[in-house]
């Protein structure tokens, strides 16, 4: 049996609902599901968990909720989020849950959209954000509240969560063959859970993924990098990201894996040094934040010890970059590499809570090749993927057993990948989605008569099949003098500095490429403190002449690496980052290039003078 048919058999028939089952019967002792912000840390065993998913279960089917019916959840990582999201899959239901970051019109788009009849929020600042909208939503019929504190008065569509759980499990109680009955009248093809597109280029679609789909996508990425069973992982990033619906929804429930919640992304680096997960994902800037928090850390030791330091992490990323090359690592420098790994890295990655990492990945964007090289120098190989929602999250993937530095790595087990004429990268597969949610309720299909998605993403192949992304679609610069640039790629070699957390490349019918530099609110402050740079916010500081002179050679070195016509000829320091709430970026921190170049028309149409 080769690889690509053991995952297929082992997705064959399977669903979420049927795999739950069977963790409770298995593995109904081992943890399941850990509160990171509860005090105690309260854990619930695989066979307490689903107990927990039948009375909620119970209780929203006593509300209405039913096969088909979609329902949305705004709430941090928790688990009352995960337990009302596989409650409602238990119901044939179609969850999805928001991001917390919409505001009140795209709230009202999204809940008249997916025609929800139910919506989960967590508490006082969900519905803070609701209840300008709730009664301009003709479809929905009643809203449970996770925080019973922040239940409103007077209004018979509110339920707390603790009311529908108790009623719930009196139902249970009185009769456990209607759950039992409902689990065996699920199928794989049965739609699953919706997802939101962060609406880049227009309104939000709503990708619906069926069971097969997130299943076979969970089996595909745990095999390729030889996962063990029952991983433990945090869930700190939105819900609403395929990334971690799949890494903390669907793949603990296929490997019976161990999640803690973490409700603020921001605890995350404490939350490793708690838990010291086998699994960890982040997106790039997760890993940009956490490598330059170490290099400022760094300028902090003492000369000898950080010599001591630097030559070790050089020494690993010689071994990484020999392999990534696929050179052979001499026998000599292997084991100069694992003395240096276990005296002086080892106690570094415990320190950090990265010592029992089993395999870790990031996503979303692209991930600067200097972090990627010195996090391998810690000994942590970070293996790039890339995917879509409409993909139920990875189709390809770097491993441990291949990876090529810089780009996405090989094509999951039975899923094609091929270049269109135009550079376009077309996927075929079980990974693809059901379709579109169209306002009637219908799904619609949005692959070709061959199978092929469009996925709006430009790459190349290499003959090892690694593929490598260069740029969206529609995000191409095409100058005034005619050449077509990539400003992803320009994007992302800027973004290598540290201290730029945002950029975006400017170009189109202009005569040369400019750019809108944010400065990094959160790193900035330490990477001054550690040189005796005194001064008060980002803005004061941005005038630094030291700090000018940093963005200067980040430029320049990012430029260096550029062909003459990308290079970025005059550029603007932004000192005010751009967030989901100011409207720059969206909840997945995708550049909304239209929104950018309207609100700072003035500082691009200063880049180019007319004399």
């Amino acid at each position: 049996m080769t690889h690509q048919q053991s995952v297929a058999a082992l997705a064959e028939g399977q669903t979420v609902v049927k795999l739950l089952r069977r963790n409770a019967a298995e593995y109904g002792d081992l943890p399941a599901l850990t509160s990171l912000d509860a005090a105690g840390e309260p854990t619930l065993t695989w066979a307490e968990l689903r107990n927990e998913i039948a009375a909620v279960a119970r209780g929203l089917a006593d509300l209405g909720l039913g096969a088909r019916d979609r329902m949305l959840i705004m709430a941090p990582s928790c688990p009352e989020h995960l337990i009302a999201d596989l409650a409602a899959a238990h119901l044939a239901a179609i969850s999805c849950t928001a991001y917390a970051t919409l505001s009140p019109d795209q709230i009202r788009y999204v809940a008249r959209h997916s025609a929800a009849p139910v919506v989960v929020l967590h508490g006082a600042s969900e519905l803070k954000r609701w209840e300008q909208v709730l009664d301009d939503l003709p479809a929905l019929r009643r809203i449970v509240v996770i925080d019973a504190d922040a239940m409103p008065e007077g209004d018979d569509r509110f339920v707390s969560l603790a009311d529908l759980r108790r009623r719930g499990a009196e139902l249970h109680e009185a009769d456990p063959t209607v759950f039992e009955r409902a689990v065996d009248d699920v199928r794989p093809d049965d739609p699953l859970s919706m997802i939101y597109t962060s609406g880049t280029t227009g309104e939000p679609k709503g990708v619906v993924l069926s069971h097969h789909n997130v299943i076979h996508e969970a089996y595909a990425v745990l095999t390729e990098h030889d996962a063990p069973l029952h991983p433990s992982n945090i869930a700190y990033l939105p819900l609403a990201h395929i990334a971690e619906r799949e890494i903390s929804i669907y793949m603990p429930i296929v490997y019976a894996g161990h999640v803690h919640t973490l409700a603020d992304p921001a605890g995350i680096a404490g939350a490793l040094g708690r838990v010291h997960p086998q699994g960890f994902f982040g997106v790039p800037r997760v890993w940009e934040k956490m490598v330059a928090g170490l290099k400022n850390m760094l300028a902090t030791v003492p000369e000898e010890r950080r010599t001591i330091l630097l030559e070790a992490n050089e020494l690993l990323q010689q071994g990484y970059k020999l392999r990534d090359a696929g050179e052979e690592v001499p026998a000599e420098l292997a084991e100069r590499i694992a003395e240096t790994d276990r005296s002086v890295l080892a106690p570094i990655r415990a320190l950090l809570g990265l010592d029992r990492l089993a395999f870790c990945s990031s996503g979303a964007a692209a991930l600067p090749v200097e972090v990627l090289y010195f996090m391998a120098g810690l000994g942590v190989e970070i293996h790039e993927v890339w995917g879509l929602s409409e993909t139920s999250g990875a189709v390809t993937t770097n491993s441990a057993a291949a990876f090529h530095a810089g780009t996405v790595g090989r094509p999951v087990a039975d899923t094609e990948v091929k270049v269109a004429e135009d550079g376009e990268l077309l996927v075929r597969g079980p990974l693809l989605f059901l379709g579109y949610l169209q306002e009637d309720g219908s799904i619609k299909p949005a692959t070709d008569d061959e199978g092929w998605y469009a996925t709006g993403d430009i790459g190349e192949i290499d003959a090892d099949g690694f593929v490598r992304i260069t740029d969206r679609k529609k995000e191409l610069i095409i100058t005034s003098g005619g050449k077509n640039i990539a400003p992803t790629r320009i994007e992302g070699l800027l973004k290598e500095h540290p201290l730029i957390g945002q950029a975006i490349a400017i170009g189109n019918d202009r005569p040369y490429v400019s750019a809108l530099i944010v400065l990094d609110d959160e790193i900035l402050p330490g990477w001054a403190a550690a040189r005796g740079i005194e001064g008060g916010d980002v803005a004061m500081l941005a005038s630094h002449p030291a700090v000018r002179a940093e963005i200067e050679a980040a430029v320049e070195a990012a430029n260096s690496r550029l062909a003459r016509v990308e290079q970025v000829k005059r550029y603007q320091v932004i000192t005010r980052p751009w967030t989901p709430e100011s409207g720059e970026v969206t909840p997945t921190l995708k550049l909304k290039r239209r929104v950018i170049h309207s609100r700072y028309d003035a500082e691009i149409s200063a880049l180019y003078p007319t004399s």
